[in-house]
């Protein structure tokens, strides 16, 4: 009696400690069950916790700089660069900032080494380091004075550029070295995380002082990025109106030149396209942490069925319902914390996975880590599934009936009407969460399918890509710069194993897009601003033979269009029919400077620009021996170009990668300063720019078939447990003459009942969800019915796979065998 008394009082009383032993030992005892639950459990917590830690280091994380939060960007439509004039302009006339400064794209060959190298770099005015807010590592930033055209040329560089180029050396201060021939002298070395801008020329290694000089009364040559600082108080809005204002004064009266004027945060210029396709991924994995929660909630489930003598023995001695409900409650919270400790393993494997698989456009994914707040994150996302799939089946399990536990034992037993109907709908949000995602990864599938069937215009196969580029060096002099390139072309078509060669000012896709703007012969000039626009790029000849662009029409670009020939260009079909539809374009003429004009000899295929699936725009081609820039202009812009080299491959998939080091020693062999960059093959290019669709389908699809083979699991295990608590009722049914198939029937129809269920919500769902996914996708719209049908085909073969097995296996119960179980 007094032992009984004891035992009593044990079960009443809370003691944590050995309640979490207890909860231990319990978990212990079914070592199967506990580690599918964590594994469950692992899978989702991991996935989840990795796109948390992108979402966080992407989208959540501030920019690099001091209060970034007030920093925008000013420009045309968004993103599009500003005129020196308009610059000047916006900066004295606004009163919303406290900073207006500019940035210029700029390029520069580095000697002084054995081996020259190109290096990216930005011109800035004198005040953007300092509104920035970030100081150098070593030395200083350049002053206004030093913003001056003719003063001493000085220059900051990066932290990579000094360990890489200098040897850490801090010595380095003070240091001359030759940019593009000029000396320049280093004044300063940025910290190892700096980088400026963060959504355009990522990759710049130098800054140097902007002098405008004549050109800051210039309104045409847009080439400035404007950032600035909103003063304190002053709101996006009122910048906006304040910036509209002064934009609209200047546009009457200089018509043309300040239209579509736009203020944005810069933070949004960075992630703004990155955004929803991240939050798409988040609320994906979420999904699949929901399946897990509801697998694991399954298991509980027919766990505490197993268990229902020893509750009601503890029921009997004295335990309460809530004392019962948290004993249980405390196992899920150690799964949970098991699940997520493995979870915040696999995350930490997954981060480093995401950062190495994501493409280049996502910005800031190099700096993503698992850091405090992820870790916060984490543990939420823990206690929150403890929650989720413990808390019903505690309270379900937690109802003991003792007469009926304590009278018939296991025999016949059935589950409750609640319980039943409680695994029916986690079997049915299974399948309905499994679907949203398979439907998503399907659409992926087929965008991804879609664009690897976009016609390109020309054959990226066994083609090798480099920017050559001759500043600072001896070749850079416009009285020898075309007989160099000349040279050079020669030398790299004497290669053995090149098929042919040519050069271009920019590659396709992967290069610069400079637009020019034109007007057609015989058509009314357009007023100021409206002049169309086409995609300028200059060309040797032989660039189409050698990218395989088809001529539709015409001629290509000769060796005798030279500069005291007529000028011509050839132009791409979107241009031809724009401008000319229903009349041949061969000899008509434009003019790109109201003084000459250029006459059409040639109509080539359209081609991908900077955009892959981009609609075709206007582009022309222009012999590089016509263009008086790039003969005679001692610019950076003008002193480069890209080479293009077809190999002449015998066989698929043979190594065009080897001939890069001949192709580079014939250049060498003109001339060893010259600086070679951008070493790339066309395939490569091409594989860059759909990167960002195959990488959101790996992932949805990776979510997707987590999802499946949960919700498989899922539905296989309430089926199996469910024939194995009716064991002895089929075995009745088959003893009374019941045919096996009927049985047969009755168990998948039971099976297929919720997921059907599921499918038929998860349906509607996706139709409201994918809609969503409307920029991510490429040639099928986010409600595509052949996805949504074939998807739910797919699953409704799973479940009814999941639901047959176990009914077929209890089909084959010897009646016998049955009717003596307990």
């Amino acid at each position: 009696m007094l032992a009984s008394s004891r035992t009593a009082d044990a079960v009443r009383t809370i003691d944590p400690r050995r309640d979490v032993q207890f909860a231990i030992r319990s978990l212990l005892k079914t070592p199967a069950f506990t580690i599918a639950a964590t594994l469950a459990l692992a899978l989702g917590i991991g996935a989840t916790t990795s796109i948390l830690s992108v979402v966080n280091g992407v989208l959540l994380r501030p920019l690099p700089y001091v209060e970034s939060d007030r920093l925008v960007l000013l420009a045309h439509n968004d993103r599009n660069p500003v005129a020196p004039a308009n610059y000047l302009d916006w900066r004295r006339q606004t009163r919303s900032f406290t900073d207006v400064d500019a940035a210029e794209a700029w390029s520069v060959n580095l000697a002084g080494t054995d081996q020259p190298e190109r290096v990216s770099a930005l011109r800035l005015s004198a005040g953007m380091l300092p509104m920035l807010g970030v100081h150098p590592l070593l030395g200083r930033v350049f002053t206004t004075q030093e913003e001056v055209a003719g003063s001493e040329r000085v220059a900051v560089i990066s932290y990579g550029l000094w360990q890489r180029r200098f040897a850490a050396d801090r010595a380095v201060i003070g240091r001359n070295v030759l940019f593009d021939g000029q000396p320049f002298t280093i004044i300063g070395v940025m910290p190892p995380t700096f980088q400026f801008a963060p959504f355009w020329a990522t990759h710049a290694e130098i800054w140097a002082p902007l002098p405008l000089g004549a050109r800051a009364t210039s309104r045409t040559g847009q080439s400035l990025r404007v950032f600035a600082r909103l003063r304190l108080g002053v709101r996006l809005e009122q910048a906006r109106s304040d910036l509209a204002a002064v934009s609209a004064r200047l546009e009457r009266e200089f018509p043309g030149t300040n239209r579509n004027v736009t203020v944005q945060s810069l933070k949004h210029i960075v992630v703004g396209d990155i955004e929803t396709p991240l939050l798409i991924l988040l609320g994906a994995v979420a999904f699949v942490l929901l399946i897990a929660c509801a697998n694991v909630a399954h298991m509980l489930l027919a766990r505490a069925t197993s268990r229902q003598k020893e509750l009601a023995i503890r029921t009997a001695l004295g335990a309460t319902r809530a004392r019962l409900v948290s004993q249980m409650l405390l196992e899920s919270a150690l799964l949970a914390t098991a699940g997520g400790v493995a979870g915040l393993l696999l995350a930490l494997w997954g981060v480093r996975a995401l950062i190495a698989v994501s493409p280049a456009i996502i910005p800031r994914v190099a700096g993503v880590t698992v850091d405090a707040r992820v870790l916060l994150m984490t543990l939420g996302v823990t206690a929150a599934t403890a929650i989720v799939f413990g808390l019903l089946p505690a309270l379900r399990s937690a109802r003991v009936d003792l007469a009926e536990t304590f009278r018939d034992g296991d025999r016949g037993s059935t589950d409750g009407h609640g319980k039943h109907r409680l695994r029916e709908a986690l079997v049915a949000s299974e399948f309905s969460l499994a679907l949203v995602l398979l439907i998503g990864a399907g659409l992926m599938i087929r965008s991804v399918v879609a664009l690897q069937r976009v016609d390109p215009g020309f054959d990226s196969r066994n083609v090798i890509t480099m920017t050559i580029s001759t500043s600072g060096t001896k070749a850079a002099d416009p009285s020898i710069r075309q007989a160099f390139f000349s040279d050079a072309l020669a030398r790299v078509k004497a290669v053995p194993g090149i098929e042919s060669a040519s050069f271009i000012n920019h590659l396709p896709i992967a290069g610069d897009s400079w637009g020019f703007s034109f007007a057609v012969e015989g058509r009314p000039k357009p007023k100021p601003g409206d002049s169309p626009v086409a995609t300028y790029r200059v060309v040797f000849p032989g660039y189409f033979h050698t990218m395989h662009i088809p001529l539709l029409r015409g001629r290509d670009v000769a060796s005798t269009d030279r500069i005291d020939a007529p000028a011509v260009v050839v132009i791409n079909e979107f241009m031809a029919n724009s401008f000319w539809r229903g009349e041949d374009a061969i000899g008509k003429r434009i003019t790109l400077d109201d003084s000459s004009w250029v006459t059409v000899v040639g109509i080539t295929k359209n081609t991908v620009r900077d955009q892959w699936a981009a609609p075709a725009q206007a582009e022309m081609f222009l012999p590089y021996a016509q263009q008086k820039s790039f003969l005679t202009s001692r610019s950076s812009p003008f002193t480069y170009l890209t080479l293009v080299a077809r190999a002449a491959c015998p066989r698929p998939g043979c190594d065009v990668a080897a001939l890069v080091a001949p192709i580079v020693r014939a250049v060498h062999d003109i001339d060893r300063n010259i600086a070679i960059a951008e070493i790339q093959t066309m395939s490569s290019v091409v594989e860059q720019a759909t990167a960002e669709s195959r990488f959101y389908l790996v992932l949805l699809g990776a979510f997707a078939a987590i999802a499946v083979v949960l919700a498989a699991v899922g539905i296989y295990g309430v089926m199996s447990y469910s024939v194995s608590r009716r064991t002895h009722e089929i075995g009745i049914r088959i003893a009374l003459g019941a045919e096996p198939s009927s049985v047969l029937r009755f168990i998948v129809r039971q099976g297929m009942t919720p997921a059907l269920a599921g499918a038929g919500v998860g349906m509607v769902a996706a139709f409201a969800l994918t809609r969503l996914m409307g920029r991510l996708l490429y040639g099928v719209g986010p409600t595509d019915p052949m996805t949504f049908g074939l998807v739910a085909g797919v699953l409704c073969a799973v479940a009814l796979v999941a639901s047959y097995l176990p009914a077929h296996r209890a089909t084959r119960v010897d009646p016998l065998t049955a009717l003596r179980s307990d």
